[in-house]
């Protein structure tokens, strides 16, 4: 289940825990997550995800009869799955939302507002693996919660797609800032290769402080970004299946990702 505690820091230098979930329980925290991805550009029932909470870990997958998101807009086939820590927009008609892709993007289902996790720096760190092929993808991400509308960059944390893995090898880990919206972010983004095998469990995180972001993974440092936002950002994490990319043969694959726990400390725990 998911707990949060206030950051009050900690004796002898260690971080204080501020967020976790183990995913133990037999649902999802909807006090905490929108089991939806930008439903306000569609609805929420065009953008359930296929999810499940199964052997401490929330199972996030893409089966053959997943509907595609937004077919009329989205410029190609995409289908997501995937959960975020808060929502948001304005009423039906208006051009306030999170994410749009289009320029003057208008909301279609207008959403409940909830922050469930919403940091604005710490140590974040989430276990998890996949399983893709080169028409998929798995991310983690954060985004601001642009009730300002300035405030939309984006702290990437690991995005994995399929093409860009050598099974049982490495994988490409894209990390870093998008500005989307907000003059004040340079774009400062990179995938370095790392030798990991994604369908097994790995460690990834991010160090994000007023001055810096670094990225991690297994506890490695795999670079770092300057002047990150300093803002409150809500969590994004999800699967994602691009139909286009097809290879041919594959129509039947179900693309996942599973998440063993999630978590959040005012400052990077020490070792």
């Amino acid at each position: 289940m998911a707990e949060m505690a206030d950051s009050v820091g900690s004796a002898g230098g260690r971080s204080q825990l501020t967020f976790e979930d183990d995913f133990d329980g037999d649902a999802l925290d909807l006090s905490v997550w929108v089991p939806h991805y930008l439903p306000a550009w569609s609805s929420r029932a065009e953008t359930a995800a296929d999810y499940e909470i199964r052997d401490s870990c929330l199972r996030l997958r893409i089966r053959p009869d997943h509907g595609l998101w937004l077919p009329d807009l989205h410029p190609t086939p995409l289908r997501v799955s995937g959960i975020q820590s808060g929502n948001f927009s304005g009423p039906v008609g208006s051009t306030i939302g999170q994410q749009p892709f289009v320029a003057g993007q208008i909301v279609a289902e207008e959403q409940d507002t909830l922050w469930g996790w919403t940091p604005s720096s710490g140590f974040l760190e989430m276990r998890a693996r996949a399983a893709i092929s080169p028409r998929s993808m798995v991310a983690w991400w954060m985004v601001g919660l642009e009730q300002i509308p300035e405030q939309s960059a984006e702290i990437c944390v690991a995005e994995i797609f399929g093409g860009a893995v050598e099974q049982g090898v490495s994988a490409a880990v894209g990390c870093g800032l998008h500005p989307f919206r907000d003059p004040r972010i340079s774009e400062d983004f990179a995938a370095p290769r790392v030798a990991i095998d994604v369908a097994e469990f790995h460690d990834y995180a991010v160090d994000w402080t007023d001055e810096r972001v670094t990225f991690f993974v297994d506890g490695e440092a795999i670079r770092s970004c300057e002047r990150p936002p300093t803002y409150p950002m809500q969590m994004m994490i999800a699967v994602f299946d691009f139909a286009d990319r097809s290879v041919g043969g594959d129509d039947d694959l179900v693309p996942e990702l599973v998440v063993d726990w999630i978590r959040g400390y005012d400052r990077r725990p020490l070792p």
